[in-house]
């Protein structure tokens, strides 16, 4: 959703508040306070949510995550029933991990799935783990998947748009805590410009572009 984007994101703001106060008591008391500390600045990287310029034209896919590919590949879309050029980007624990659509679009429909919580760079994380995706669809009418994959730390995803949502692309929509994964499902028609093990940042790097 548009709202101002502060440094720090609202969703780590219980996090970070809390952690605070645990070392802020922790050396009040006298106590061992450095693990408290750490576990504070761990929160601070974290959830940091920095402003992102968004690369490429109008056809360009940007990607939704920061994070490493670790899938290109042709692979069944199993949300829109199609075959598509699937493109995966995996957050470890110290990538900024707010969520940004890939491309301009509408939102057709969205699906959460409970699941399991395996390692999100496992190729079945996409089946079993819990998830979230967006069926989005872009002014000239071409359809993009985005799926929001929980992982092996991850708890919680948070999605914050529904069908009918207008996004630009870049766009911030979401957020995962604590390690996950990102798929992206293309039309096959789609010049994807990444390779596995290649670092992208959300927004910042194109995963593709449109046909």
């Amino acid at each position: 959703m548009n709202y101002p984007h502060p440094i720090l994101a609202r969703e780590g703001w219980p996090f970070i508040a809390g952690s605070l106060l645990l070392a802020l008591l922790a050396s009040a008391a006298g106590l061992w306070s450095l693990p408290f500390w750490l576990v504070f600045v761990f929160c601070l990287q974290f959830f940091r949510d920095p402003a992102r310029v968004v690369a490429g034209g109008p056809k360009s896919v940007v990607s939704p995550a920061d994070g490493r590919v670790v899938v290109v590949e042709e692979a069944d879309d199993p949300y829109l029933n199609r075959r598509a050029l699937k493109v995966s980007v995996f957050m470890n624990v110290f990538n900024v991990h707010s969520n940004r659509a890939p491309v301009e679009s509408t939102v057709q429909q969205k699906w959460y799935q409970p699941g399991s919580f395996l390692n999100a760079s496992l190729d079945k994380a996409s089946l079993e783990n819990e998830r979230c995706a967006l069926h989005l669809r872009t002014p000239d009418g071409q359809d993009v998947t985005c799926v929001q994959i929980a992982g092996l730390i991850a708890r919680r995803i948070l999605n914050y748009v529904d069908a009918g949502t207008h996004l630009a692309a870049g766009q911030r929509y979401g957020f995962i805590r604590f390690g996950s994964r990102l798929d992206v499902y293309l039309p096959l028609g789609a010049q994807v410009k990444v390779v596995i093990g290649e670092r992208v940042s959300a927004s910042s790097s194109v995963l593709a572009e449109l046909g």
